[in-house]
């Protein structure tokens, strides 16, 4: 009897020391969700509903981390998930910027494979407006009227992708703009006041005076349920159909079942009625598109935007 126990705890021994210590179900500890932006915004507003979500479901505190870079856009925020574990304590809310444009312009520590996607969760409702006393209502008319007069544009930045197909349409039609300046705010008062000619915004923040602009085109990727007759820019120049989104982040190497879990909480988030509420409320476009199209729409946009440079430099 002794030597058969002696013979089944060898066993077991070998048995550990070959598959190793078991390793605890994820979560097991604290998950953070980290934001590069300064909070408020819709991707941060979304981001907080799914950290909500995965805590409830799973017990564990789960919060978001607003890590705004300054100068360095999302970039800085970004680099604190690439330099985190591959384990799923830190997840990435980033918009096209990190996994497009960062690797394009040579961002040091984020390149092509340095994320993987879970899934892209926003659509921003950007809309390039006029005010309907302007002597044009669509991007055609603008472009005629561009001819033999000065157009000048109001944009968030040069860097940001709205702004570049903004510009990048001007060219596919033919003209540019006298002038464009970068604002701190863009709204109602923006164009009547006469600071700019054109703007490109947000549509929830000119909803104050929707019944007083012309949309001329949505930099979405289909039309926004609050304008439908306004095509995207798409639509209008098939070179440019490319949008700013918004989706979840973790490094790469993350094991497979963890994302799995990740997955399945924002997914159930994103089709919520708060969720869906607030796309409602904002013209925001706000779904779930899986991890295979997102890793697909990022090849497509880095390609697109290629193009887009291109075209206005």
């Amino acid at each position: 009897m002794k030597s058969m126990l002696k013979l089944v705890a060898v066993g077991l021994a070998a048995a550990f020391l070959i598959v190793g210590p078991a390793h605890a179900a994820y979560p097991d500890k604290p998950v953070s969700f980290i934001v590069p932006w300064p909070p408020g915004d819709l991707e941060d507003v979304l981001t907080r509903m799914i950290a909500d979500d995965f805590q409830a479901e799973y017990g564990i505190a789960a919060a978001v981390v607003n890590k705004p870079g300054g100068g360095g856009g999302p970039f800085p925020g970004a680099l604190e998930v690439a330099n985190a574990d591959a384990d799923g304590s830190m997840i990435g809310s980033f918009v096209i910027g990190v996994p497009v444009v960062g690797p394009a312009v040579g961002v040091p520590g984020i390149e092509e494979d340095t994320f993987e996607a879970l899934g892209i969760f926003l659509t921003y409702p950007f809309v390039i407006v006029a005010s309907k006393d302007a002597p044009f209502s669509n991007m055609d008319e603008l472009a005629a009227h561009a001819q033999s007069n000065d157009v000048a544009l109001g944009h968030f930045g040069p860097p940001l992708v709205p702004t570049k197909v903004t510009l990048a349409m001007a060219k596919a039609k033919g003209f540019s703009y006298s002038s464009d300046a970068a604002f701190d705010a863009l709204d109602c008062n923006t164009l009547a006041s006469g600071d700019a000619d054109v703007i490109n915004t947000t549509i929830q923040l000119i909803l104050p005076c929707l019944d007083k602009v012309n949309v001329l085109a949505s930099i979405t990727s289909d039309p926004i349920h609050l304008v439908p007759d306004a095509p995207t820019a798409g639509q209008l120049e098939a070179s440019l159909d490319v949008f700013l989104w918004n989706g979840l982040f973790v490094k790469k190497g993350t094991p497979a079942d963890v994302k799995e879990k990740i997955i399945a909480i924002a997914k159930k988030t994103m089709g919520s009625d708060k969720a869906q509420q607030l796309a409602k409320d904002t013209g925001a476009q706000v779904y779930w598109m899986d991890a295979a199209a997102a890793e697909a729409q990022i090849v497509k946009d880095r390609a697109t935007m290629i193009t887009v440079n291109s075209m206005i430099n």
